[in-house]
């Protein structure tokens, strides 16, 4: 709390005297000031980051409104400073009203002095995080920007993703909850992420949360964030995603593949829109939009009591199935001169093109990665490149169906190709898959996203 800045509001000199020597270890710089219409002067100097605020400074008049009046003014002037306000014993309602008008606490008089610094304290690292969000969300909307101006969005010509973007269109200006099925690498954070750009809540975060890599002894650290010390490790307040995500949208990512208690939890938030930190008591209300994605069968997961059904209605107000690449062929060759496009602009090569017969074997290829094996193939292909035209032989396409093993290939390359023909004979169950492979599930998963399958 030492780099923090405090700002002391009180008529009572000898209470502002005190309170500076008292809090003079806690503060880098603390200011006072005994007249609340010095306030403006006070903030032009400079935002603090906690004010102390006393609520009543005309005698004999203790409504509590000045102080609620100047609370407001700091909160127009900088809705980012924390105030902590000031008040009498006996006027615990008046308090609790300054709360809902965006107070981050009160302390009674007269005081405990460590129970002042500590609500002081709280400020301050409300203060902190908050400013941690803000600068998030402003990294955020340059670096969307900036990838927005540099890839864009391909989806290709194809009828199905003509229709899959027209829906894009209706829904992205509401805020219905998406839920987005499909396989692994067909694009689904992709459409997620062009829902949000085109939707109100294009100026705020999209928080991304990958549920499959969150271990259950974090999960509720993750999500819900932590204050200071409420379990071992837990050295500092960390934010959650919910909270990150306030105002902005939320994309739960491998949502098919988290146990049935954690789910719960999960459907508690998205019933109640209230979070309440880990270690701590205060609830904070989140406002975001709900955008869902899984490579699963969910409708199958509830009939096997394995996916809660109140949780699949919260987060399928809207379905978008992306179909896989190998059944929207004709929009192979847009999507392989984006990449080629862009990698050849990273790789110094940005004048390379791509042959007839390239694009008659890239659409040949079943593409059991998709999009995101596609990209893979391109990036490989331009970095190998010599010549100014990428032609088929530049193009080493393994279908697992048909091309046997041999001695020239290395270990990575067998081992990928067992992978899809274990996924392809199982449906593309992974649990089951793995278990057959001999590997752990998350192994798998681990090695499906290595090879872009």
């Amino acid at each position: 709390m030492k780099k923090n800045k405090l700002l002391i509001v009180d008529d009572n000199k000898a209470l502002l005297n005190a309170l500076r020597i008292l809090l003079k270890e806690e503060f880098e710089v603390i200011r006072t000031i005994s007249a609340p219409n010095q306030l403006y002067g006070e903030l032009e100097k400079g935002d603090p980051d906690v004010v102390l605020l006393d609520m009543n400074f005309k005698a004999g008049v203790n409504s509590g409104n000045e102080g609620l009046f100047w609370l407001k003014e700091i909160k127009k002037k900088n809705p980012l400073v924390e105030v902590v306000m000031i008040t009498a014993y006996g006027d615990v309602e008046l308090a609790v009203k300054s709360l809902k008008e965006g107070a981050a606490d009160f302390v009674l008089k007269p005081w405990d002095n460590d129970k002042l610094k500590a609500t002081l304290d709280a400020a301050a690292r409300l203060r902190n995080s908050n400013l941690e969000i803000s600068d998030l969300r402003s990294r955020e909307k340059l670096f969307k920007q900036d990838s927005n101006r540099t890839t864009g969005l391909i989806t290709g010509k194809s009828a199905v993703m003509k229709e899959i973007m027209n829906l894009v269109d209706k829904i992205a200006v509401t805020d219905a909850s998406v839920l987005i099925t499909g396989e692994n690498g067909t694009g689904k954070e992709i459409i997620a992420r062009e829902i949000h750009n085109r939707s109100k809540r294009c100026n705020e975060l999209f928080v991304l949360v990958d549920l499959n890599s969150l271990s259950e002894s974090l999960f509720e650290s993750e999500l819900y964030g932590h204050k200071k010390g409420s379990f071992t490790n837990a050295y500092e307040d960390k934010t959650g995603r919910f909270t990150m995500a306030d105002r902005g949208t939320l994309f739960l990512d491998e949502i098919g593949n988290i146990p049935v208690s954690l789910q719960a939890k999960i459907l508690t938030v998205l019933q109640t829109r209230i979070v309440t930190p880990v270690g701590s008591v205060k609830e904070m209300p989140v406002d975001f939009r709900l955008i869902s994605a899984t490579n699963k069968n969910l409708s199958v997961m509830v009939a096997q009591n394995q996916f809660r059904q109140d949780l699949l209605f919260r987060m399928n107000t809207i379905q978008i199935h992306l179909p896989p690449l190998r059944e929207r062929t004709e929009d192979i060759e847009d999507l392989a001169l984006h990449y080629l496009k862009i990698y050849g602009r990273k790789y110094g090569k940005p004048d390379l093109g791509l042959a007839e017969d390239a694009i008659e074997k890239l659409k040949r290829n079943p593409w059991y990665g998709n999009i995101r094996e596609l990209q893979h193939t391109m990036e490989k292909a331009v970095i190998l490149s010599e010549e100014e035209r990428l032609h088929a032989s530049d193009f080493i396409l393994i279908d697992s169906d048909v091309a046997p093993l041999n001695q020239t290939e290395t270990l990575e390359d067998m081992e990928r190709k067992m992978i899809i023909s274990t996924l392809k004979k199982n449906n593309f169950n992974q649990g089951l898959s793995a278990e057959q492979l001999g590997i752990t599930r998350q192994t798998l998963y681990n090695k499906i996203k290595k090879y872009g399958v």
